[in-house]
């Protein structure tokens, strides 16, 4: 006989959204404000965090600190988080210096997501990136590994106390407590999993990963969870957040959801088979009414056992759609969850 399905009594903990923040190239500003308006109607709905994607040369969020600095100073209760900054872009002891300056602005709400490898089309980009370094760059989980240091507080260097006029400290500043244990590994394959779990991360798994032992997307999502929680010191305590695209239309126009439908109908193909040398698997989109969506959200193993989620927006939708999207969450889908607004 098979499990029953969770009821809505067990609730979900955290429910959190992320945008990739697009933009016009003619009209950046207008595309931010959006990022950031999108921001604070996700505080007065009682959204628990707050995430924002990273995209270098295109048309998306390309400084995600800099963008959360500024959600910061409009919003005091929502955690703002990064998924994912590709660290193979970023100077790890400049980055941490970032983040704690960041963490310290909010009071103490930044959620940064990394992951590593090797920056996309890095052949076309390695001459403006790296000109001198390119080939002897490190994109392994090293970089992660110094990332975590300088933001735990480990030495960058022996140079300490009073020079001349000046004071220097060997680590990062400011040093935010609390930070390092706020930081995030988004990862797709085992690896990263057990990675992440054995450094004493957090876990971002989202709607894409690696089809390594199987080809079936909950069942490969499920492992890597169980993997991550295998090999953190917290176990199964260890905070895991999911990030499927979940659009409800309970609110929708009609017109709205003729686009809601259309977006995932052209999205569906590339979920039956893994795609690309990488193998990746991608989940489907949920369309449908609060209801429709939590009784497939229950179906799912993987949801089964996280009780955080930052439910993906779609790339292309208008502001309004996001406004429609995000209230539907809050007010309809997350109670029938089990969640409750935080005031």
């Amino acid at each position: 006989m098979e499990d029953p399905l969770p009821l809505t009594s067990e609730s979900l903990r955290k429910l959190g959204f992320l945008t990739i923040g697009l933009f016009d190239a003619a009209d950046p500003r207008q595309g931010h404000e959006s990022t950031l308006g999108i921001i604070e109607l996700g505080e007065r709905l009682g959204f628990d965090s707050a995430w924002v994607r990273h995209r270098h040369l295109q048309y998306g969020i390309s400084s995600p600190i800099a963008v959360l600095a500024a959600a910061s100073q409009r919003t005091s209760r929502i955690e703002l988080g990064t998924a994912v900054i590709p660290l193979s872009w970023e100077n790890p002891l400049r980055l941490a210096e970032d983040l704690a300056t960041v963490d310290i602005l909010s009071g103490g709400r930044l959620n940064p997501g990394v992951s590593v490898g090797p920056p996309m089309h890095y052949e076309r980009v390695k001459e403006a990136l790296y000109p001198d370094t390119s080939d002897v760059e490190d994109f392994s989980y090293n970089r992660v590994k110094r990332l975590l240091d300088f933001v735990r507080g480990v030495p960058a260097s022996d140079l300490r106390g009073m020079e001349g006029f000046e004071v220097f400290s060997d680590r990062v500043q400011p040093h935010a407590q609390g930070l390092g244990r706020r930081m995030w590994y988004g990862g797709g394959s085992l690896r990263s999993a057990q990675w992440a779990g054995e450094h004493g991360m957090n876990f971002l798994t989202s709607s894409v990963v690696k089809a390594e032992e199987s080809e079936d997307f909950t069942e490969i999502q499920l492992s890597h969870i169980r993997a991550f929680r295998a090999h953190h010191p917290d176990g199964d305590r260890a905070r895991v957040s999911q990030g499927l695209v979940v659009i409800p239309t309970d609110s929708a126009s009609p017109e709205q959801r003729a686009k809601y439908q259309e977006y995932a109908r052209k999205r569906t193909p590339r979920t039956a088979t893994p795609q690309g040398p990488a193998r990746m698997m991608f989940a489907p989109d949920l369309v449908g009414s609060a209801e429709e969506i939590a009784e497939r959200l229950y179906a799912n193993a993987a949801f089964r056992e996280i009780d955080e989620v930052a439910f993906a927006l779609p790339f292309t939708f208008e502001h309004d759609d996001y406004v429609q999207i995000l209230t539907d969450m809050a007010t309809k889908l997350g109670p029938a969850l089990g969640w409750s607004p935080t005031s």
